[in-house]
């Protein structure tokens, strides 16, 4: 008979939104969907030293010795999942909705129970689809230490709970519609060869196209030469669109700063190469100081 211990473990819910509708429209397409998302939500638990604790239907349960792993782990999936969702219509999207507690749980074997479990389902209700919902004693762990920003939702009630779960939605870059499919937060001991992964096909392929439009019109505008180099300027566009390209691509920082960052050395380079004495790029580049500013000083 397994003995019953209590411990403090970060619970990790998550369950499909909409799933009946999903099985209503195409039952082995979903069944697919599902193996397919439920494998690579495992994967990327395991890789952030989580482990699944049980599945059913289309809910799964995971813990985490470390809280800061869970967020990023959540955030892998949501990002993952991107990938497996982008060529399919909205309505046959499989969202998932994943929250997340820090708290006291009852262990008896590989199982877990308790209002910790219970608040991290309670918190994944309320999550909207695709997105993340971590509760106050999460928030208070992982505020400075995760990359990513938080909206303040209230005090959330809680069946069979006295005391309201002060909550917060997780912001991912512009939201999870625009991340990455590559996990971007790896652990820590994995963080130096994560720094060095190379760029996915996709990447790689929009950057070889970048660099033979870039050529062509080099090529084009010296055997047509007339004096000016008018190259210049469809060279900067893909410059500009290669950049904020990458810049979507990422969630290892802020993407509305580093697509600040862009625009501005963008305006620097078009100042320069029109120079007539007065630099006027300085008024737009303090407009988006300040914006840039005030969205570092108001995130999580």
């Amino acid at each position: 008979m397994n003995e019953m211990r209590r411990k403090l473990t970060t619970i990790f819910s998550a369950d499909v939104q909409d799933y009946t509708r999903l099985m209503g429209a195409d039952e082995e397409g979903t069944l697919a969907m599902l193996k397919w998302s439920r494998d690579a939500m495992s994967r990327l638990i395991g890789a952030h030293g989580g482990r699944v604790i049980n599945t059913w239907g289309d809910g799964l349960i995971a813990e985490f010795p470390s809280v800061v792993e869970a967020v990023r782990a959540a955030v892998d999936v949501q990002n993952e999942l991107v990938g497996m969702n982008a060529a399919r219509p909205a309505e046959g999207r499989m969202l998932y909705r994943i929250g997340i507690n820090l708290g006291d749980v009852i262990t008896e074997g590989d199982d877990i129970y308790g209002d910790g479990v219970n608040i991290a389902a309670r918190l994944q209700a309320s999550a909207p689809a695709g997105g993340i919902v971590i509760s106050n004693t999460v928030y208070d762990q992982v505020r400075n230490k995760v990359a990513v920003g938080f909206d303040f939702l209230g005090a959330l009630t809680v069946k069979n709970v006295s005391d309201a779960v002060p909550s917060y939605a997780v912001r991912i870059g512009d939201g999870v519609a625009a991340a990455a499919a590559s996990p971007v937060f790896p652990s820590p001991a994995a963080a130096a060869q994560e720094t060095r992964r190379p760029l996915g096909p996709k990447a790689r392929k929009m950057g070889s196209v970048f660099a033979v439009i870039a050529l062509a019109l080099v090529v084009i505008n010296l055997l047509s030469w007339q004096g000016v180099f008018w190259a210049v300027w469809p060279l900067l566009g893909l410059a500009f669109a290669s950049a904020m390209a990458w810049v979507r691509s990422q969630n290892r920082f802020d993407q509305r700063i580093a697509g600040l960052a862009v625009v501005g050395i963008g305006l620097v380079i078009i100042n320069l190469l029109t120079w007539h004495g007065v630099f006027w790029a300085i008024w737009p580049l303090l407009g988006m100081a300040v914006a840039a500013g005030l969205r570092w000083a108001m995130r999580g």
